[in-house]
């Protein structure tokens, strides 16, 4: 396992602590699930938020609000409810590549999952079971996810880690559902996937920022480099590691507003 000089873990903490904070959900797509507060709400709101979550963060931010406008801001009883014309203003949604047939095709799945699978925490546990991993748990939502998706463009916004894929966003999500602090900003809603076992978020800002502190040296944002750096983040923080992304995303996006 690779060292880290205590310099670095110092720095790790301190940032860790500056970012984690209530101001940190003000210019984050976070704000959107916290815009609720029954569970399935704040799920789906999430994992929705999560999927567009790429580009300009008040992009993200203020196309996933219309988003959740466009699903009466009650997107469990949309989900589960909403059927023909009430569906039809989802189609003109747009987020870079992701646009209304996408939506629909995510909000039929969803529907599904909450109809026949208990929910998207049941999905996301049954997979971590099989072997107690995020990996696992991960492989198994896409597959099931998948079953209810018909358009080969639509399956593109589902991350699949069995290729290669980093899995920034779904990660990302976990992190929101899973972790839990008296900071406020993560949710905690999930209790049977432990802190413990979740990876982190990989994207560009953590990457670059990893690679300057000497905690990664995979060059690619690929689920290696994922698992080279969660394992990294564990030897500083076993029941925690994934705290740290808010040390790493918060330096990188903050570096990248000074360009």
């Amino acid at each position: 396992m690779k060292k880290i000089s205590p310099k670095i873990v110092s720095e790790l903490i301190e940032k860790a602590d500056f970012y984690n904070c209530a101001d940190f959900i003000i210019s984050d797509p976070i704000q959107i699930p916290h815009s609720f507060s029954k569970k399935e709400d704040i799920e789906i709101s999430a994992f929705l938020s999560a999927t567009i979550a790429w580009g300009n963060r008040t992009s993200i931010i203020n196309n996933a609000k219309r988003l959740m406008l466009l699903m009466d801001n009650s997107p469990f009883d949309f989900v589960k409810n909403a059927k023909g014309k009430e569906l039809l203003p989802l189609t003109k949604f747009v987020h870079r590549t992701y646009n209304g047939d996408d939506c629909l095709g995510f909000i039929y799945s969803l529907k599904n999952i909450y109809n026949d699978h208990g929910g998207l925490e049941t999905v996301f546990t049954k997979g971590f079971k099989k072997s107690n991993s995020i990996e696992s748990s991960l492989i198994y939502f896409h597959e099931i996810f998948m079953k209810y998706i018909d358009l080969h463009r639509t399956g593109k916004h589902v991350s699949d880690i069995s290729k290669g894929s980093a899995a920034k966003r779904l990660n990302m999500f976990l992190r929101w559902l899973i972790r839990s602090d008296n900071k406020g900003v993560d949710f905690g809603l999930w209790k049977k996937i432990p802190a413990s076992e979740l990876m982190i978020p990989l994207d560009v800002h953590v990457g670059n920022v990893a690679r300057e502190m000497g905690l990664l040296e995979r060059r690619q944002n690929d689920w290696k480099a994922v698992v080279e750096l969660t394992d990294v983040l564990k030897s500083i923080n076993s029941k925690d590691p994934i705290l740290f992304d808010f040390a790493l995303f918060g330096t990188g996006v903050n570096k990248s507003r000074k360009k």
